[in-house]
């Protein structure tokens, strides 16, 4: 399984790669010479690699699920559930 970890997130892929995966920074890989600058630059990588994208970019994660593309999308919504749960080890 391949990970392409959005730029916002850069760090996250050498932690994936701890825990086994196979994971790609875009920050790392534009420094490297690779053209993902825009959003479909980097969807367009993410599908021909047969990687699942890992973005909080609302619109990158739309192109994605428009696209079949699989995708982590890691928006307020989900953030605000990984909040909950961590509070609720503090409830009384």
């Amino acid at each position: 399984m391949k990970i392409l970890v959005d730029a916002m997130y850069d760090g996250v892929d050498a932690k994936l790669k701890e825990f086994g995966y196979d994971a790609y920074s875009v920050k790392k890989l534009i420094a490297e010479g690779k053209k993902l600058s825009s959003d479909y630059s980097m969807i367009k990588y993410a599908e021909e690699n047969h990687m699942i994208m890992v973005t909080e970019d609302t619109e990158v994660g739309k192109a994605c699920k428009e696209n079949d593309i699989p995708c982590v999308l890691l928006d307020q919504e989900t953030i605000f559930k990984i909040i909950l749960e961590e509070l609720t080890k503090y409830k009384d």
